[in-house]
């Protein structure tokens, strides 16, 4: 690989953006830019915290096959993977009908690699939780919530971000807690109790009925005795379909409850994420004395809950 087209690649992987992703074309694999050098591009896997250089001599090899003629991406071996990915980075390589090629065979390079995945759509479930709940928190403390009773003087739109903030955190939350959950039950067992600073568990078992097969449970009543019109009711499926068809009414055959509730139907991702990238660069600029007073009431705050819970 020539001067040239080293010193472009290289200046493509500096220039992604902080917590961007690569993925292997076959494998799926994902991995990240971890440094680059004169001789090597350093990559770290996120599957395995792998961390493997990719030389710049390799790349010429791989340059070199290129020349006049396409490489199928379904033919990419395990180890070559990374190297055509990086390669996309730039303008001199382009993706066409499911293979490589240099620019000069194709159509042009777009400046886009199809196997680059954005930093806002890379962040692994614990992280968009993090995200979520810094967001709603700095929210929460702009706009001075402190009960319900201080919803009524927001706006609209702020009112709207926290409803959208609150739900997203819950629903992330509860994607993480199942997840605990069934790491937590492989090591419960019965009747026994896990510790953590924060709070106590236990296995709990719950019983859900659901009625067998229809000819099961009239073979049980009969041998039984037991009448069948007991247990016989109106099939609501086959209701529906009447309701559809014949001229009966639904209010003649239903008791109808009516329930009001807000219904999120879209989230802004991007502008989630450029808020975030905004308040990182808040918090960075705390490095002054400000932020190092604050970070030692911190540390202050935890060594008392520490002597608290070991006291406790």
């Amino acid at each position: 690989m020539n001067d040239e087209h080293w010193a472009d690649l290289r200046e493509q992987c500096e220039a992604l953006e902080p917590g961007a992703q690569l993925l292997t074309p076959v494998s799926d694999r994902p991995f990240r830019i971890g440094a680059t050098a004169s001789d090597r591009i350093v990559v770290r896997f996120a599957d395995s915290d792998e961390e493997r250089p990719l030389w710049r001599e390799q790349f010429g090899v791989f340059d070199e096959q290129l020349e006049g003629q396409a490489m199928a991406i379904g033919d990419l071996q395990p180890g070559v993977e990374p190297y055509a990915t990086v390669l996309t980075l730039t303008d001199a390589y382009a993706v066409e009908d499911d293979a490589i090629v240099a620019t000069d065979d194709a159509t042009g390079g777009d400046g886009e690699s199809s196997f680059l995945v954005p930093a806002a759509d890379a962040r692994t479930p614990p992280e968009r939780v993090h995200d979520d709940a810094l967001l709603l928190a700095h929210l929460v403390e702009h706009l001075e919530i402190d009960d319900h009773r201080d919803l009524e003087s927001l706006d609209t739109g702020s009112l709207t971000d926290y409803y959208v903030l609150a739900s997203d955190v819950q629903r992330g939350a509860d994607g993480l807690r199942s997840t605990a959950r069934d790491e937590l039950l492989e090591r419960l067992g019965p009747d026994q109790q896990l510790h953590g600073r924060f709070g106590t568990v236990r296995r709990t078992v719950r019983e859900r009925r659901r009625p067998k097969d229809d000819e099961t449970i009239l073979a049980a009543l009969d041998e039984r005795g037991i009448p069948r019109e007991w247990v016989l009711g109106v099939d609501t499926d086959k209701l529906d379909v009447v309701c559809s068809v014949t001229d009966l009414e639904e209010d003649a055959v239903y008791d109808v409850d009516e329930s009001v509730y807000v219904q999120k139907t879209d989230v802004d991702e991007d502008e989630k994420f450029e808020r975030l990238r905004g308040l990182a660069d808040r918090l960075d600029a705390l490095e002054d004395a400000d932020g190092e007073a604050l970070a030692e009431e911190l540390e202050a705050i935890e060594d008392r809950l520490e002597e608290a819970l070991t006291a406790g």
